[in-house]
């Protein structure tokens, strides 16, 4: 799975560690899914879309 994570939150000016403590996760998380490394729980996505005012499908999209 692909996501647009780190450009929203540079877009935000919010920092890994800001990210992490509004998610309720570690940084490594965060790192870790702006890295395609992670594929979050649908609980972890719907609040990152939640925290952008965006649809999950407008954050994260399948590989093909």
């Amino acid at each position: 799975m692909q996501n647009n994570i780190k450009a929203l939150r540079k877009a935000r000016g919010l920092r890994q560690e800001d990210m992490a403590k509004l998610l309720g996760v570690s940084r490594q998380t965060v790192v870790a899914m702006e890295n395609d490394k992670y594929d979050p729980t649908l609980e972890l996505a719907i609040k990152v879309a939640r925290l952008f005012g965006q649809p999950v499908e407008s954050i994260f999209s399948l590989v093909e």
